[in-house]
């Protein structure tokens, strides 16, 4: 019996690398079995049929002609990726999906999808990426997603899973990413995933979990960020994490302590601690032999050793004949499969909806816009004149609308050279427009706009109203009622955004010199005091995305905010996600996981932020970011790449300043106005004491 079980197992090992005409379905048959799978699939994803149009029983070519939108083949007509991230897709993640056995990809994230993570996902066996991150989903996590032994990157971040964490995760052996943070996990980290020796994420942030940092993960060689945040762990922190400097994020467990961190106590009997049985077994690690998945084919302790090595002869004999038949045969075509496999590029902070080569190039084939298209409704048509008067002026009408004709020749019919950048909603492409002048022109679907016409229009016109040095421009708009597609045309601004200037390198570049810091934080501060009336006593009108992507840099570094009102003009889940993505860059305000609501308040948190991080040079602030400025340690906040060449006594003040805004408690943090005040007193030099009055 357990020779003939040898036999399964080495069989099924060889069996996918087997020569297509014996192992792979024919053309013929593959169209035929995946068209009714992949119907079935779009019924639980899009049970409305408001996104998936495309998929439809009456394609004459089959889904892997480039048709169905999100499918990609391979030559033998199977399904290898499935990508639908940023859609808006409502409904649930089928079972089914896990009878396309040849999927390598599949990218769900940034969705509403909600209902839970199917077991049956483990059947594919071929998955190296599954994304299903930034949705609604609930439930436990499956632990036969531990037989999944070729992922590489599992993202169920920001979702509504619950439970523990499997210990079977342990079995990923491929695994470089392990994305789980803002879901409601509970329990301990399991000291399996100490053996996931290709790990290089691990992020566990914003959860309920409890007990000690298994010293395991200490020891994972390529191991860069370990970020457990905002949890209830407790006990002694290995001394071996602080090899990864502000990789390790460990903030707000109030039980942590140890040695070596600057923002820990020490433990109270370090050598009693440092024996603390770890997660799911004692120091060494071990899961309990309940715990271990039965794929993992692990021999129980008391087998008897000559029956081990009796076994070990006969398969040697059973390994031996089925090399010699199928070696060559396996090598050369999982070489071939390898190269075969259409899997898309995707970065784990900001890169997530950026397409690849491929993808853009396929989508520019399909259509002449950068977004792919769905069958719109043809009432669509915000711009058109309404019986109840709630159109455009025609002077507005004349002085902003572009047509469709002057976008697409302006983009050289959205030339993949042209494109500058693409998120879940929109992409955004360069311009050259007929006077000669260049500009940004962003694309938004219909179904990430307000679906209430009337709301769109007011939103449009409140962003031809904003006018100030500090507020990106725009030129103009076009919404298509036959694309059902909105563009907007904003004047191109030529180096880049403010992301671009933080985690530079001297020998690189593109390090800013202290004035021009100083500069281009009294920029953001006047553009965001524009918004908030306190210049021109206006209606108040808060940003709420501020970051240092949204600040745009022009040819003299003069900074612009972009997106100031956009949110005017999209659906709720659209500006929702955005959200997600500020919260993991610690731009959000605290308060609104408590509240839901935006105040001018989150905007000035936001901007503390930013100050903090062109004072830093760092993309993302750490506690000792801020407790060096809370003590005036300059080597703790301030870039090392200005080589001292700064003011103390104005990174003093500015330092401060950052703290105020960034103030846990809304009430206690300074208005815009009392910030730009205090910003405009730093020119003078003065060595005054702070003095904000808190509003």
């Amino acid at each position: 019996m357990a020779l003939l079980s040898l036999f399964i197992i080495i069989s099924s090992t060889f069996l996918p690398f087997l020569p297509p005409t014996i192992s792979q379905p024919a053309n013929s048959n593959s169209y035929a079995t995946s068209l009714p799978l992949l119907m079935a699939i779009k019924a639980y994803l899009d049970p409305q049929n408001f996104v998936l149009s495309s998929w439809s029983l009456n394609s004459t070519s089959g889904p892997c002609d480039g048709s169905f939108e999100g499918i990609a083949c391979n030559e033998f007509g199977q399904v290898v990726n499935i990508s639908l991230q940023g859609k808006g897709l409502s409904g649930q993640i089928p079972p089914e999906i896990g009878q396309l056995k040849n999927l390598t990809g599949l990218y769900l994230h940034f969705n509403e999808l909600h209902g839970v993570v199917p077991k049956e996902l483990a059947d594919l066996t071929d998955l190296s990426d599954l994304y299903l991150n930034v949705n609604n989903i609930s439930g436990h996590i499956p632990s036969e997603i531990g037989s999944m032994f070729s992922l590489q990157v599992l993202q169920l971040c920001y979702n509504k899973l619950s439970g523990s964490i499997p210990t079977q995760l342990g079995s990923l052996t491929k695994l470089s990413v392990l994305a789980l943070q803002s879901n409601k996990l509970s329990g301990a980290i399991p000291a399996s995933l100490g053996g996931l020796m290709v790990l290089t994420r691990l992020d566990l942030s914003f959860n309920n979990l409890f007990g000690s940092i298994p010293s395991k993960l200490a020891d994972l060689p390529l191991l860069k960020v370990l970020d457990v945040r905002n949890n209830t762990l407790s006990g002694n922190v290995p001394l071996e994490l602080k090899r990864l400097n502000e990789g390790f994020q460990y903030a707000n467990n109030p039980g942590l302590c140890g040695i070596g961190f600057s923002l820990l106590n020490a433990c109270a009997d370090s050598s009693k601690n440092s024996s603390k049985p770890e997660p799911f077994g004692p120091g060494t690690g071990h899961l309990p032999s309940k715990d271990i998945p039965e794929s993992a084919n692990v021999l129980p302790n008391g087998l008897n050793q000559s029956k081990r090595t009796h076994t070990a002869a006969a398969a040697v004999i059973i390994v031996i004949g089925l090399i010699v038949a199928s070696t060559v045969v396996a090598l050369f075509t999982f070489s071939w499969h390898r190269r075969r496999k259409q899997k898309i590029g995707s970065a784990f902070d900001s890169g997530e909806d950026r397409p690849s080569t491929d993808q853009v190039k396929d989508i520019c084939r399909r259509t002449a816009s950068p977004l792919i298209s769905l069958e719109y409704s043809n009432s669509w048509d915000p711009l058109a004149k309404r019986e109840d008067g709630n159109s455009f002026s025609q002077e507005v009408l004349e002085s902003y609308m572009f047509t469709l004709d002057a976008v697409e020749s302006a983009t050289q019919y959205f030339s993949e050279t042209n494109l500058l950048g693409k998120s879940s909603f929109s992409a955004i492409y360069k311009g050259i427009l007929r006077d000669g002048s260049a500009v940004a022109i962003k694309c938004i679907s219909k179904i990430s706009c307000k679906s209430d016409e009337t709301e769109f229009l007011k939103g449009l016109k409140l962003l031809t109203s904003l006018k100030h040095e500090n507020i990106l421009k725009l030129r103009g708009f076009c919404c298509s009622k036959g694309r059902g597609e909105c563009f907007l045309i904003y004047e191109f601004v030529s180096n880049g955004n403010l992301l671009q200037y933080l985690d530079v390198k001297v020998d690189k570049g593109n390090v800013l010199d202290w004035p021009t810091r100083k500069s281009i934080i009294q920029g953001i501060a006047k553009g965001i005091g524009y918004l908030h009336g306190t210049e021109n006593n206006k209606p108040t009108l808060v940003h709420r995305n501020i970051s240092a992507e949204k600040v745009l840099i022009d040819k003299h570094y003069n900074p612009l905010l972009s997106d100031s009102g956009l949110h005017n003009l999209l659906a709720d889940d659209i500006v929702f996600s955005t959200l997600k993505g500020s919260a993991a860059m610690g731009y959000l305000a605290p308060e609104y996981t408590t509240t839901g609501r935006f105040t001018e308040k989150s905007d000035v948190y936001a901007f503390g932020m930013i100050i903090f991080q062109i004072l830093s040079g760092k993309s993302r602030i750490s506690q000792l970011n801020c407790h060096g400025a809370e003590l005036s340690r300059f080597e703790d906040f301030i870039d090392a790449n200005l080589a001292g060449k700064f003011k103390e006594s104005e990174a003093a003040r500015l330092g401060e300043v950052a703290l105020l805004c960034t103030n846990e408690s809304p009430d206690q943090r300074p208005d815009i106005g009392t910030v730009m005040q205090e910003l405009d007193g730093i020119d003078l030099n003065s060595c005054s004491n702070m003095s904000l009055q808190k509003s």
